[in-house]
C-alpha cells in the first residue's frame, strides 16, 4: 500500500483465510433419527382423527352366530342331519330378520353390519351350496352360477374396502371394521336373489324329509334362481347406487344438516 493511502486512512486488512459464516447451531437441524419418532407422531395422530363406531351390538351379535352356525349345518347336511340342518337353517334365517329389525328398532345399524350381514348370509348359502351339490341334491351347474357369482361380489369388496380406507392404510386397519370407509347398499334384484335363493337352499334341505315327489317344481325353481342369480350380478356393476364411499366431507356435510 502507498503512503498517500496510509495518510488518508484507506487500508484494509487481508487475510489468507476465507471469511466465516455464520452457522446454524446442530441442534436446530433435525436428524434422519429424530424424524421416525416425530413420523409415527403423526401417524397415531390420523388414527385417533379417524372416526370409530360402536361394533358392539345385538345385531352384530345375532349375526355373528349365523357365522358360527355355518360351518355346522354343511358337517350336518354331508351326515344326512337333514332334520337338525333344516333347523339349524331356520334359525339363521329367523336371526337374520330380528336382527334388521332390531337394528332399524333401536338406531343400532352400523357400517361393519352392512358388511357381515349379507356376509354371514353367503358364507351359510356358500356352505350349503357345496355340501347339497356333493350330496347330489344339488345340480352342479346352478352351484357354480351362485359361486361364481359370490367370488365376484367379495373381490370388488375387497377392493372398495381399500380404496375407500382413510389413510394411514396398513393391514391392521384394514381388518378394523369399526373404521368405517364405504357401505355396500343391495339392489332390489339382489333382495329377491338371495330370498329365492335361501328358498331354494332350503327346499333342497328338507327334500329327503317330504313324502312325495316334487321334481318338476324344483326344476323349475333352479332354473328362476339362476337367471335372478346371473341378473343381480350385473346389476351391481351397472348400478351407481349399490356402493357408497364414505370419507369425512361427508360426514361434516350431514352434520351441517343436522
Amino acid at each position: 500500500m502507498s503512503p498517500y493511502c496510509k495518510r488518508l486512512g484507506l487500508h484494509r486488512n487481508y487475510s489468507s483465510e476465507p471469511e466465516k459464516k455464520p452457522q446454524t447451531p446442530e441442534s436446530d437441524v433435525p436428524s434422519p433419527k429424530g424424524l421416525k419418532p416425530l413420523k409415527s407422531n403423526v401417524v397415531k395422530a390420523l388414527a385417533q382423527l379417524t372416526p370409530h363406531e360402536n361394533i358392539y351390538t345385538i345385531p352384530n351379535f345375532l349375526t355373528l352366530t349365523r357365522l358360527i352356525a355355518a360351518p355346522v349345518v354343511g358337517y350336518l347336511v354331508l351326515n344326512d342331519a337333514h332334520a337338525w340342518a333344516l333347523g339349524l337353517f331356520a334359525y339363521a334365517g329367523i336371526t337374520d330378520l330380528v336382527d334388521g329389525w332390531i337394528a332399524r328398532k333401536w338406531n343400532l345399524q352400523t357400517v361393519v353390519g352392512t358388511i357381515i350381514d349379507p356376509l354371514a348370509d353367503k358364507i351359510l348359502m356358500t356352505v350349503l351350496t357345496v355340501t347339497l351339490a356333493m350330496q347330489g341334491m344339488l345340480p352342479v351347474w346352478l352351484a357354480f352360477i351362485i359361486l361364481g357369482r359370490d367370488v365376484g361380489l367379495g373381490i370388488s369388496a375387497i377392493y372398495y374396502r381399500w380404496i375407500s380406507l382413510p389413510p394411514p392404510k396398513t393391514f391392521g386397519r384394514y381388518w378394523d371394521f369399526s373404521l368405517p370407509s364405504a357401505e355396500v347398499r343391495p339392489t332390489t334384484i339382489s333382495k329377491w336373489n338371495t330370498a329365492l335363493q335361501l328358498g331354494l337352499i332350503g327346499a333342497t334341505t328338507a327334500m329327503p324329509l317330504i313324502p312325495f315327489e316334487l321334481g318338476a317344481t324344483m326344476t323349475g325353481f333352479q332354473y328362476l334362481v339362476a337367471a335372478t342369480t346371473i341378473w343381480s350380478g350385473a346389476s351391481y356393476v351397472y348400478s351407481k347406487d349399490a356402493v357408497k364411499i364414505l370419507n369425512q366431507k361427508d360426514e361434516k356435510k350431514e352434520d351441517t344438516k343436522k
